[in-house]
């Protein structure tokens, strides 16, 4: 395609932590997409500007690299995109390197490999504030003039240089040449160790250290990142977190679920008795309205997640757990892949990518799912409503927050143990050393933090409608037909499809509690986790009339012994309910074998457990 004709592309590439999303984000605001690469998992993110000279540009934010040599997947990804060897994409006519100001050393080697490329390239200064702050003095002609390239100060979060930096893209699209072509050659040892000279060498001549050094970044780290009270501090964030995602949502829990069952009850008064009014009150208000009351819980454990990542904490939290991963045969860069399953075990397994060793991305990769996803966050507060008493221990702690910190806790021990033993099983060998740059610390920005909140919202509700609705029709169909015989005494959904299959299976999974409803629930769940309470939903609704979504913890309460309810909640932290996971884990590893062994693994695993805390609990007297 002639160059003159189509949409200029401009590519970001730049260090990890550098702020590249938050400038992607700046330029292109709304008018972005995100998709995969074609034959792999990793996330493409694009969108598109329009200059002050009218020109239309095609912006693409590329996966975080330190160099186009790529050890890792999502660099491999960045430096094939750059030289135009992705299958399907043309390569970018601009290049944006986005450099964090506070910290050039590294991204300077980077720069001087993208300036090999030979296409027209402007340097974006990020963080250039925050610099300004730490009082390091950077000579932005002198830089300039060194690097052959336009440098443009930015501040992503707020909008500050944006207009000038696409004004200079808009300029380097001016410059583009039909006949443009790659000229970056992979380079050797040599080549490698004179680029890294010359990258400090420019580093010493344009930046300059503060004449009154930044004394408070070194004192909160030396608080943060001290190996007994910064271990005790993450602890208690972690701990603070799982609390409030129990007590701060309370309110909104009501509103949401007495405006469902207000609803619910409205549409039983003006719609006929029949299948209609089974399939929307029984089907749909109690399915889908039993997941979706659990919104504000999910969305203050991204909101934690989300300030934290903001702040520069994580960084400091995966360096502070590498001692104890080490120990467990996890890779330190394996903590934000990890913590980041706790909103979802998808992208926790596609952020293992930034792992540069095979062995180490696969051991990340089996425990990610083990690690408590937001999916099962309806389950245990169900659960845990139903049979743990809303008490205050020592008068300030909620037991019921008590026991979710605990399930959670569960998860990691869990997980650390499982990589102790897939190291020792399938390879030995030491962990390789674990090296990352600390950002530096910043305020969250308020708009970006509500923007995240609100695309994971959405995606939230999204999944409700797209997944959690037609199952929940499918769950209903089951659980209604065929009708009961004249003259039966047993409430309708004994003699449904849903009531053969739970009572078939009943026998494999009584020896750990759990009744023929259980195991209804358990099947949908495989096609998300949360299904499994809207499906409780809709079974006991129809089993019993007088239950309504408001009900269902009682309802479960009244049915189940409370270790059965353990038992459950013990199956929930192993089980790999989630066939999305487990489908991202084949693409990701190109394997059938190891999603198979995660399958295997996970069941059995739940399955002891399940049968240890039941067993345990009859004999303590829960049963």
């Amino acid at each position: 395609m002639d160059m003159q004709v189509r949409t200029p592309r401009v590519a970001l590439v730049g260090n990890p932590n550098s702020g590249k999303t938050a400038l992607f984000n700046a330029l292109t605001g709304a008018h972005q997409k995100v998709a995969n690469y074609a034959g792999v998992t990793v996330e493409r993110k694009e969108g598109h500007i329009r200059t002050g000279e009218g020109r239309a540009l095609t912006v693409l934010d590329l996966p975080g690299t330190y160099s186009l040599r790529a050890r890792s997947p999502d660099e491999e990804v960045t430096r094939d995109a750059v030289l135009g060897k992705l299958a399907g994409e043309v390569p970018p006519d601009v290049i944006v390197a986005v450099a964090d100001a506070t910290n050039l050393r590294l991204v300077l080697r980077l720069v001087l490999e993208l300036k090999a490329v030979g296409r027209p390239m402007v340097l974006a200064l990020n963080m250039y504030d925050i610099a300004q702050r730490q009082g390091l003095r950077i000579d932005l002609e002198r830089l300039q003039a060194e690097l052959g390239v336009p440098v443009i100060p930015t501040t992503a979060t707020r909008r500050r240089g944006v207009a000038e930096l696409i004004a200079a893209v808009d300029a380097a699209a001016g410059t583009l040449s039909a006949t443009a072509e790659s000229e970056w050659i992979s380079p050797d040892a040599d080549a490698l160790r004179g680029k890294a000279r010359e990258a400090e060498r420019i580093m010493k001549a344009c930046v300059k250290p503060p004449e009154r050094p930044d004394t408070l970044t070194g004192k909160i780290d030396g608080v943060l990142l001290h190996p007994v009270a910064g271990l005790l501090i993450l602890v208690a964030l972690l701990f603070v977190m799982f609390q409030a995602v129990f007590t701060w949502a309370t309110p909104l829990m009501d509103g949401i679920e007495g405006v469902l069952g207000g609803f619910g009850a409205w549409i039983a008064t003006v719609m006929p008795d029949g299948i209609w009014q089974s399939l929307i009150v029984d089907g749909l208000i109690a399915g889908v309205g039993g997941v979706l009351v659990f919104l504000p819980q999910i969305l203050i454990l991204f909101l934690f997640i989300l300030l934290l990542e903001d702040f520069g904490y994580m960084a400091r939290a995966a360096f502070l757990m590498d001692r104890v991963m080490g120990g467990a045969g996890l890779h330190g860069r394996a903590f934000i892949p990890l913590l980041s399953s706790f909103a979802c075990a998808i992208p926790g397994v596609m952020a293992a990518r930034v792992i540069d060793s095979k062995r180490d991305r696969l051991t990340t990769i089996m425990v990610a799912p083990l690690m408590t996803c937001s999916a099962r966050i309806p389950v245990y507060v169900l659960i845990i409503g139903a049979f743990i008493p809303n008490e205050k221990v020592w008068g300030v702690l909620s037991l019921q927050g008590l026991v979710m910190f605990g399930l959670y806790a569960a998860g990691i021990v869990s997980a650390l143990i499982v990589s102790f033993v897939i190291r020792k099983i399938f390879w030995r060998g030491a962990v390789e050393p674990f090296m990352m740059e600390l950002p530096a610390y910043k305020l969250p920005d308020p708009k970006s933090v509500a923007f995240n909140l609100w695309l994971r919202a959405r995606i939230f509700l999204e999944r409700a409608g797209r997944i959690i609705l037609p199952l929940m029709v499918i769950v209903w169909a089951l659980a209604t037909f065929p009708y009961p015989p004249e003259g039966a005494t047993q409430p309708a959904i004994d003699y449904s499809f849903a009531g053969m299959i739970g009572r078939a299976l009943e026998p494999i999974f009584a020896p750990i509690g759990f009744n023929w409803q259980m195991v209804i629930a358990l099947i949908p769940g495989m096609a998300a986790r949360e299904v499994a309470v809207a499906a409780l939903g809709t079974v006991y609704a129809v089993a019993d009339p007088e239950s309504a979504t408001s009900l269902l913890g009682a309802t479960l309460a009244s049915h189940w012994s409370l270790a059965t309810g353990l038992a459950f909640l013990a199956w929930y932290i192993f089980a790999p309910q989630c066939v999305a996971t487990l489908g991202v884990v084949k693409r990701e590893l190109n394997s059938w074998k190891w999603m198979w062994v995660m399958v295997v693994y996970m069941f059995g695993l739940a399955y002891l457990a399940a049968f240890v805390t039941y067993h345990l609990s009859v004999a303590l007297g829960g049963g």
